[in-house]
């Protein structure tokens, strides 16, 4: 059983960007030449996510609204009173989303539905520069 690390860096827009990552992982996950075993995704940053979904522009569409209706954007959060960045509606987003995923693979191939896509998720009130950690085990 082997263990690697790698990492993807990117840059986001602000406010619910969702960026498709999946060929990033399966180029990381064909560089290793393992055959089967398990990749963990993890976004790092309080107001990020990692989700899979259908990448289509109307289910994007969906989801910001979906995310907007969860944690609006123009309500009070004790967070903000804390920090003062007015963000307190990203912190909340990204921590319904969730912050890592686990996606099984075999013969060398992520285990995903024929429209499943592996997104990040910027949910902070400005641009940010994320760090997605990726540790692959198999063999």
């Amino acid at each position: 059983m082997k263990v690697i690390s790698e990492e993807i860096t990117m840059q986001t827009n602000c406010c619910n960007d969702l960026v498709d990552i999946t060929d990033q992982l399966k180029k990381i996950l064909a560089s290793t030449n393992l055959k089967r075993g398990i990749l963990t995704i993890f976004i790092v940053g309080s107001t990020g996510a990692i989700t899979t979904l259908e990448y289509e522009p109307g289910l994007i569409k969906d989801m910001q609204e979906l995310y907007e209706r969860l944690a609006p954007i123009n309500k009070h959060y004790h967070h903000d009173d804390t920090w003062g960045d007015a963000n307190g509606y990203s912190h909340v987003r990204a921590s319904i989303q969730g912050s890592s995923l686990t996606v099984p693979f075999d013969d060398g191939r992520m285990t995903l539905g024929t429209w499943q896509q592996i997104v990040a998720i910027n949910f902070d009130n400005k641009p940010r520069r994320r760090t997605i950690a990726i540790n692959i085990i198999g063999e």
